[in-house]
């Protein structure tokens, strides 16, 4: 019998797209996003995480002027109940998908294992 993962894969994406996880983050997302000026705000945020990231990676100094930002603006985000309500949402989803990444990988831990 030949197994095809990658159908198992594409069923679990749409089941993922079922679980109440996800359907809570959606919402979460939607009502977010209705808000202008949050969701203003949380564009910014992200662009602000990424930009730094690029910076870390590339090997470039991040800047006191960087960091003093960054930390307005998370302090920002942080006053905001809708995006503090996804970040929630998030990571309650972020659990399931490491307990299904645990799954997934047993096979590999179990294969490395010392005996």
């Amino acid at each position: 019998m030949t197994v095809n993962i990658y159908d198992t894969a594409n069923q679990l994406e749409r089941e993922i797209r079922e679980i109440e996880e996800y359907k809570a983050l959606e919402t979460a997302f939607k009502s977010m996003k209705a808000d202008e000026g949050v969701f203003a705000l949380f564009t910014e945020f992200q662009m602000m995480q990424v930009t730094l990231q690029q910076k870390q990676m590339q090997g470039q100094e991040i800047t006191e002027d960087d960091i003093k930002a960054s930390q307005e603006l998370a302090d920002r985000v942080q006053e905001s109940d809708l995006i503090k309500a996804l970040m929630e949402k998030e990571q309650a989803f972020s659990l399931v998908i490491n307990d299904l990444n645990q799954l997934i990988m047993k096979p590999v831990q179990e294969l490395y294992q010392m005996d």
